[in-house]
């Protein structure tokens, strides 16, 4: 029951040493490779991954960026709109009370001009109405 080296056993390990070979060529190498392209393809997903949530919060802070941007801006702009057109009210309010006033004065000076010549012609008017009345009134007591 002890072992003997004989020639059994050098065959036994040359068996199993070309045993060894083709499994290590067939089986060992292949898993072994799709292991490792495997392991290599999760890593660069988690890479990708990592490097694309990177990307996505770098853009996100550059859209906030912009809209802030873009908000100052078109406040800006709506402040400038304003006061213009707060200007151009207070300019067309001006120029519509000047218009007014220019319109009142030249209306109270016609209204003078005419008192006036009303005035002046009422002497002549008063005279003429005088006249007329004393002509009927002569008139009727000739008759």
């Amino acid at each position: 029951m002890f072992l003997y080296p004989d020639g059994t056993l050098v065959i036994q390990l040359v068996n199993f040493a070309i045993f060894f070979a083709i499994l290590n060529v067939v089986f060992l190498r292949p898993v072994g490779a799709a292991i490792r392209r495997r392991r290599e393809y999760i890593n660069s997903l988690v890479t990708d991954y990592d490097e694309y949530q990177m990307e996505a919060k770098r853009l996100r802070e550059e859209a906030e960026s912009v809209r802030a941007t873009a908000r100052r801006v078109a406040e800006h702009h709506v402040a400038a709109a304003r006061a213009n057109a707060s200007n151009e009210a207070a300019e067309l309010s001006a120029k519509y009370a000047q218009d007014g006033q220019r319109i009142a004065e030249e209306a109270a000076h016609a209204a003078a001009r005419e008192f006036d010549a009303a005035r002046k012609s009422s002497d002549e008017l008063s005279r003429q109405l005088a006249e007329m009345m004393l002509e009927r009134v002569m008139a009727e007591s000739a008759a």
